[in-house]
């Protein structure tokens, strides 16, 4: 059971690598038209790639809610980059992300619900009380702190080079934050997996050594059969 998981979710994640590239797009073309442009032309060939997504999206019959989400993210970093004036506006409303995220983490830590377990025990196949789980409540606060580490990184990259007016760097950590987010849910529903109960994967219940086909008998399947028995022999001895 344990292996056949494993190989859906790795078909999974070989289904889900085109929309990181997707997710990818718009700002790989803005970063290339302002670059080789201008602000105006960057915004717009964005705005290009963003509605291409969304209409590869539903082509790919994808849930709404990623499309809308990311036609809405790139209207937003747009606007605020012609509100500005600036490349760099681009970026800020993703430079502000790793704080909130950092935020909810510890919070999720802190009332002994891990933010990973929240959102991926179901993804994972755990239990419903998967926090009376030691190990795979451990797993999931071990992620968390993975994912809150990952976020410090982040956020003090966002800040230095957004300082320092640097777009370019600011599209490639914005760009890697995507595969590196997926690699660690992706790690955390592996060893999730294991660390589950093993009453959350049932084996099917062993054979037994009867016939073929044949079928475990009713209680009124015997009381007929040990009826039918009784008349039988009173006819027996009736003769």
């Amino acid at each position: 059971m344990k292996v056949l998981a494993r190989g859906t979710h790795r078909g999974s994640l070989r289904h889900k690598a085109p929309g990181v590239l997707i997710a990818a797009l718009p700002t790989v073309a803005f970063l290339v038209a302002d670059a080789a442009a201008s602000l105006t032309t960057g915004l717009i060939a964005a705005a290009v790639a963003a509605v291409a997504g969304f209409g590869w999206r539903l082509i790919r019959k994808e849930k709404l809610r990623q499309a809308v989400i990311g036609l809405a993210t790139v209207s937003v970093c747009a606007t605020v980059a012609a509100l500005t004036g600036e490349a760099r506006g681009f970026f800020l409303v993703p430079a502000l992300i790793p704080f909130v995220v950092v935020a909810v983490c510890l919070a999720s830590i802190v009332v002994g619900r891990p933010l990973t377990g929240v959102i991926l025990n179901k993804v994972s196949g755990g239990p419903s009380d998967w926090r009376s789980e030691a190990p795979l409540r451990r797993v999931h606060t071990v992620s968390t702190w993975v994912c809150v580490a990952v976020n410090v990184v982040n956020a003090a990259l966002q800040v230095v080079y957004y300082r320092g007016n640097d777009p370019v760097v600011l599209g490639i950590v914005h760009i890697a934050t995507g595969p590196v987010f997926a690699a660690i849910v992706a790690a955390t529903i592996v060893f999730a997996r294991r660390a589950a109960p093993a009453r959350t994967f049932r084996a099917a219940p062993a054979p037994t050594s009867r016939e073929p086909g044949s079928r475990e008998p009713t209680a009124a399947a015997s009381a007929a059969s040990e009826a039918s028995t009784r008349c039988s022999a009173s006819a027996t001895n009736g003769d």
